[in-house]
């Protein structure tokens, strides 16, 4: 991990307004390459919200959000995913009319390269043996455990170097969320750096280099995840 090389994504006095309610006030962090960087919080923090702005699906009314140099701010969706970020949104928005296999396709929309497509849906087959044996099946008719894995495969289509996760775990039995993190772990492991949003702050904390907590919309708290997962204050708040 090259600190020396300065941030992957750093994110400065970020502020987003819904209407009229400020949904984050003064958002900064950042993102080294190689790195699991964790945002934890409660509901309603300002988490989703966070990976909705870098992803440039929802507007910003100001600071500044810069990957590998470029603004991102001044970009389209599309052109942050041919930059090197993907999205795998909150609640396993998968095309549910759509079969396994396309859903993953599209996934790779911002390329051209057909072999190189090709040889990524090999790999996410491998990776995911649940959606190898479904690959023709409706995506809609998977078990939530399967949807996710196929949130998360769609998103590598686009061979990210930052993948934003958002809420791998939601709504699974536990079996399933230790196969997810895994899975996230390997990703990591192989070259891909994350930024994770998810409820339970004790799995985050377990997964991640770094942390950030999010309360009403600001940074409250930052560290090396080990030392967050046993600073009272997070503990109280988030731990249980």
């Amino acid at each position: 991990m090259g600190k020396h090389d300065g941030p992957i994504l750093k994110v400065e006095h970020l502020n987003v307004n819904y209407g009229a309610i400020q949904a984050l006030r003064d958002v900064s962090f950042e993102v080294y390459a190689g790195e699991i960087v964790t945002l934890i919080g409660a509901n309603g923090a300002g988490k989703s919200t966070t990976l909705r702005a870098l992803s440039r699906i929802i507007r910003c009314k100001s600071g500044t959000m810069t990957y590998e140099g470029q603004n991102l701010a001044a970009m389209r969706p599309d052109m942050v995913v041919k930059a090197g970020m993907a999205h795998s949104p909150e609640g396993r928005r998968v095309l549910s009319r759509l079969s396994v296999y396309d859903n993953l396709t599209l996934g790779a929309y911002t390329r051209s390269d057909r072999d190189g497509i090709e040889a990524d849906l090999e790999q996410q087959f491998k990776r995911f043996p649940r959606l190898a044996e479904r690959r023709k099946q409706l995506a809609g008719t998977l078990s939530g455990g399967e949807q996710q894995m196929l949130a998360i495969a769609r998103a590598l289509m686009s061979r990210p170097k930052l993948l934003l996760l958002d809420e791998p775990s939601l709504g699974l039995a536990p079996i399933i969320v230790r196969e997810i993190f895994n899975i996230i772990r390997e990703l990591n492991d192989q070259g891909v750096t994350i930024l994770l949003v998810e409820q339970n702050a004790q799995l985050a904390l377990q997964t991640a280099n770094r942390g950030y907590v999010l309360e009403a919309g600001a940074i409250k708290f930052s560290g090396p995840a080990h030392e967050l997962a046993v600073d009272e204050r997070v503990r109280q708040a988030y731990l249980g």
